[in-house]
């Protein structure tokens, strides 16, 4: 029975991978075809499209009245996105992340906000559905902000404008092909829920750890791979708006809505506790990065990358 729900578990993590690149292949056709910029892209479609994962595993999660692994679930993605995430783009983008844009810099202070905002709600040991409406208006608060310049949706691709009218069947062709890969990831989403149910009794391990090393990880891995693809092709702006979006969405979006529907309680906070302190970590050092030459190096990226080895060493050896 154990090793069905671990082949089950990465059945679940191969499906998010491969169908996550689906989605965000024809995503971005359709922003495209839309005529949206860059960051707009990178954040609305594909850190949409990326957290997509997280958003079913969380509202499986609290259907199955267990939300706890929703939110270790966000915090591990939160810290693999802010580490893993940024230090593998950075090695493969040519003289590292530029981060000079006026949007980014305003981003990067949302990003920090929804990293460490779950985390002090958090502190009573419940995140409550006040909670969780004060951090869906988090996001809806920086959604307006965002679309409230209207050259961020004038993108004039390849030097020229996309014929609409010729292009059309193609993109609804991709509108069939995202939602499929929604279904899928739904349908993956339930198995990753039920393994990682089996995982915390069988290895007698709280499901916000299970949520934190396990869960958190694997849904991260669109986002991981978008980043790395983005930089080795050179498009090295699409990648701070898919990793900031991949930590704002989750933790403001996602756990406000599974709070919503299930408050989510956690009456131990010893288990996390060291998951906590490298969120934290990761998140000021980050924000750092980008903020103070606004440009993300390869020295700085091994750091990020050092923040997250040493959170697995302390996580399984103390």
């Amino acid at each position: 029975m154990v090793w069905f729900y671990v082949v089950l578990f990465l059945v679940c993590c191969a499906a998010f991978y491969f169908v996550g690149e689906l989605v965000v292949d024809s995503l971005m056709k359709i922003a495209t075809f839309l005529g949206w910029k860059e960051f707009v892209v990178a954040f609305i479609v594909i850190a949409f499209a990326s957290s997509l994962p997280n958003l079913f595993v969380g509202l499986s999660a609290a259907l199955h009245g267990i939300p706890q692994l929703s939110f270790g679930d966000v915090a591990g993605n939160n810290l693999v996105a802010l580490t893993i995430g940024v230090a593998f783009a950075a090695f493969f983008a040519k003289g590292g992340i530029p981060a000079n844009s006026r949007v980014i810099q305003s981003t990067a202070i949302f990003t920090i906000i929804s990293a460490v905002l779950p985390l002090i709600l958090v502190l009573d040991s419940e995140l409550s559905r006040g909670d969780g409406l004060v951090l869906i208006g988090l996001f809806i608060f920086y959604i307006i902000w965002l679309f409230s310049k209207k050259e961020r949706f004038s993108k004039i691709y390849d030097g020229r404008r996309v014929n609409r009218l010729k292009h059309f069947g193609k993109f609804v062709g991709d509108l069939v092909k995202v939602a499929l890969g929604v279904l899928v990831l739904i349908i993956a989403s339930q198995g990753i829920v039920k393994s990682a149910q089996m995982f915390a009794s069988g290895l007698n391990i709280s499901l916000v750890l299970i949520g934190v090393l396990i869960t958190g990880a694997s849904s991260t891995l669109p986002e991981i791979y978008f980043a790395v693809k983005s930089a080795k092709e050179g498009e090295t702006w699409l990648i701070l708006g898919d990793l900031m979006g991949a930590v704002i969405i989750p933790s403001s979006l996602v756990l406000g809505l599974v709070a919503l529907i299930s408050p989510i309680k956690i009456a131990d906070f010893s288990p996390f506790a060291i998951a906590r302190i490298f969120l934290v970590l990761a998140s000021l050092f980050f924000f750092f990065f980008v903020r103070s030459d606004r440009h993300i190096t390869k020295k700085e990226a091994f750091l990020l990358l050092v923040i997250y080895l040493l959170f697995l060493y302390f996580e399984i050896f103390f």
